[in-house]
């Protein structure tokens, strides 16, 4: 790309410092903003910067958002990158951030491997913006750093990748998703070997390289399909992650009017084939939120979180007009799980939803509870979960007789960790408090479709009783204590939010 004139580069220094003086930008913004403009490693952005600048003049609203842009530098966490998409500047989700992440994972791998083996790494992505360039972004990283990769074409689930990691024995994984943020966002999570999101010493390694990126260098994706160093696996591993799922299935009654929703994300390819797989005929997509659109459009307030009650709104108005037992919700990348469902089995009862740490407790007792039935359950299983997540895990697991494990820190990939800990063949059940579910050891993150095939089996399962998963859940709590929670969600958004805080 040809550099940009050195007239049009001190005008923009100029615009700069003037924004400065008139404290519009703040003093790293103004910082980074000229390295972007003067150094060659960001020649590829420095057009769109000026641009952007040039702009500002008769947009002053364009100063706050470059200010948004370039105040810090994104932080690359102990599992990722994630942030606001911005087509420039250092606190933003844009080709350099994510092409940074990509070489310093690259860069970590390559000086920490065995000598002599070939490193690797499985990519997929979810259906927000921009999330298939930046997967093929960085499988060209990866190419030109000599990996080979394994890559899913098409929206896939979050938990797919981490079982595609493990059965493809790669080095590590990307998985292109910001879960469940707002439209405006988009992140890499990085895997290890093993499937399990970067832990400890790896994580603080990778953020130091990443730290340290310089130059980014690529190879064309198409060159590297061609020279079958970009192996496309998808055909492959879909029916796989589904047997694996359907692993943890339990017979028992399948005669359950199920409504799901996806809410716009890649749920469809995962909850939908597990749930049939395993025998439930009567399941329905909610269609005003069944298409995949990173804009969120049907779901109220466009942030996809299954958290939150209010996205399970229209869902619950057509379940109850359609006489459904039960609706559930997946995030856009499929790793955590709402649902609502009848207060009581009369046709004109009121519908509730579940906070996590409800659907949790029902979860939890209904694996130890079919293990006990087929006598299987020793002593020696083990439920694992989170310091945040509700006391009535230890208090059902106690009851059963086995192992909890439940003063981790936040993050699934603690639990993940803890699988391998404790030994695969331990692991019965582990949750969080925010609606992450996993029964099974074919990943090692959580899985909206296992936690939906659970929950589906125990609603069947009562149904059959004449009762509801909210009956169930009394139940709970008159034979452990009634637990309650309350979430607060507070938003501090960019420079400002930071300085509020």
């Amino acid at each position: 790309m040809a550099s940009m004139s050195a007239d049009l580069v001190a005008d923009c220094l100029a615009r700069l410092h003037e924004a400065h003086q008139n404290s519009v930008i703040t003093d790293h913004s103004l910082a980074t903003m000229q390295t972007w403009l003067r150094e060659p490693r960001y020649a590829e952005f420095a057009e769109q910067l000026a641009d952007l600048i040039i702009r500002a003049k008769v947009d002053k609203q364009i100063w706050k958002s470059l200010d948004d842009a370039y105040w810090t530098v994104i932080p690359f966490g102990t599992g990722g990158r994630r942030g606001k998409m911005f087509p420039v500047g250092s606190n933003a989700i844009n080709d350099r951030t994510i092409g940074e992440s990509a070489q310093g994972l690259a860069d970590y791998v390559m000086a920490t491997r065995t000598a002599g083996s070939e490193p690797s790494c499985t990519i997929a992505y979810d259906t927000r913006h921009r999330s298939e360039h930046f997967a093929k972004l960085c499988s060209e990283i990866l190419l030109a750093a000599g990996f080979k990769i394994f890559f899913l074409r098409g929206y896939r689930s979050t938990p797919e990748l981490s079982y595609a990691v493990r059965y493809t024995e790669s080095t590590c994984g990307i998985m292109v998703t910001a879960s469940h943020n707002p439209p405006s966002d988009n992140a890499v999570k990085v895997y290890w070997s093993g499937g399990v999101q970067v832990l400890p010493p790896h994580d603080k390694g990778i953020i130091e390289r990443v730290m340290q990126v310089n130059e980014i260098s690529r190879l064309p994706f198409n060159d590297g399909v061609n020279n079958r160093r970009v192996v496309f696996m998808e055909d492959e591993i879909d029916p796989a992650f589904v047997r694996a799922v359907l692993k943890q299935a339990t017979a028992g009654s399948r005669d359950l009017s199920v409504l799901y929703t996806p809410l716009h994300g890649v749920g469809a390819t995962a909850v939908i084939p597990v749930l049939e797989g395993a025998g439930f005929q009567n399941v329905r997509l909610y269609g005003p939120q069944a298409e995949p659109n990173g804009d969120f459009p049907n779901v109220p307030g466009h942030v996809a979180n299954p958290e939150n009650a209010d996205v399970l709104t229209g869902a619950i108005e057509e379940a109850r007009s359609r006489s459904d037992d039960v609706v559930m919700a997946s995030d856009p990348d499929c790793d955590r799980l709402g649902a609502a469902a009848a207060v009581r089995p009369e046709k004109d009862s009121k519908w509730k939803t579940f906070t996590g740490n409800q659907l949790g407790a029902l979860l939890t007792e209904w694996v130890l509870e079919s293990k006990s039935r087929k006598n299987v359950l020793q002593p020696t299983d083990t439920v694992v979960t989170t310091l945040v997540t509700s006391g009535l895990i230890r208090h059902i697991g106690k009851k059963h007789g086995v192992n909890v494990v439940d003063g981790l820190q936040v993050g699934f990939k603690w639990i993940g960790r803890t699988i391998d800990d404790i030994g695969p063949e331990h692991f019965v059940f582990g949750c969080e408090e925010s609606h992450g579910y996993l029964a099974g050891t074919h990943v090692r993150d959580k899985d909206a479709s296992v936690a939906a095939l659970l929950l589906a089996e125990l609603a069947a399962e009562l149904k059959v009783q004449g009762r509801t998963l909210h009956q169930k859940l009394d139940d709970l709590f008159c034979t452990y204590g009634c637990h309650l929670e309350r979430q607060v969600a507070i938003k501090l958004p960019g420079a400002a939010g930071m300085d509020r805080m």
